[in-house]
Parts: structure tokens; C-alpha cells; sequence
């Protein structure tokens, strides 16, 4: 059974900075990985099996933030394919807007752990 949880938090400025970075590298990747992935189907007619993994070396600001997150946007970029292949009504997976998407990412418990640490800037309150 997977459980969900929904927080709110009350981040210091130092935590805010590093979601704001999470967000952002989130959205670039996913966004990054469609394109490659539409790229290489169009020359080649077959699908890519990128992962966030090799954009880091292209892109070091990528390893600043939390890597589960990241792994978890080449999740979501494969379930949106997996969703519009299975029904084409419900359409091509959209680019993601720094303006008009919501700021929020996907992580997974560790060890059991029920508090969410931001990296180096320790524990959200």
C-alpha cells in the first residue's frame, strides 16, 4: 500500500533558497529530458532511455540538489509517455512552465525517516 503526505512548511531563507533551486532543477530536467526524448525519436524512430544521471555531467548545478527528486522526474516523464501511448486522448506529455506549473517535487523515505532534511541546511520545520 503507498501512502501520500501533504505538508506545510515554514522553511528558513537558506531552506527556501535550496527548494527554489530543487524546483527549478526539477522543471529544467524534466523539460530536458522530453525534448532529448522527442529528438531522438524523430531521427530515429526509437525511444531514448536517458536518466538524470547524464545530464549531470552536462549540467553540474544538477548534483546541488536532492537526487531523489531528480529520479523521480524521469518517473514522472515515463508515466506520462506510458499514460498517453495507453490513451491518446489524455495527450503528448506538456513541456513544464516556470511560471504556470506548480512548485512542489517528489521525494522517498529513507530509513523510515519521517522528517524531511533540505541537504546541508538540516531538518524543515
Amino acid at each position: 500500500m503507498n501512502i501520500a503526505y501533504r505538508f506545510r512548511i515554514y522553511p528558513t531563507e537558506e531552506q527556501k533558497i535550496l527548494l527554489g533551486k530543487t524546483f527549478g532543477c526539477c522543471r529544467f530536467l524534466y523539460n530536458q529530458m522530453l525534448n532529448d526524448k522527442i529528438q531522438e525519436y524523430e531521427k530515429t524512430k526509437k525511444m531514448l532511455k536517458n536518466t538524470p544521471a547524464m545530464y549531470k555531467r552536462e549540467y553540474p548545478f544538477l548534483k546541488e540538489v536532492d537526487s531523489l527528486a531528480l529520479a523521480n522526474v524521469q518517473l514522472h516523464l515515463e508515466k506520462a509517455y506510458k499514460n498517453f501511448f495507453r490513451d491518446p486522448k489524455i495527450g503528448f506529455p506538456k513541456f513544464k512552465s516556470k511560471h504556470h506549473s506548480r512548485n512542489s517535487y517528489t521525494t522517498n523515505v529513507v530509513n523510515g525517516n519521517i522528517l524531511v532534511e533540505v541537504s546541508e541546511s538540516g531538518f524543515l520545520n
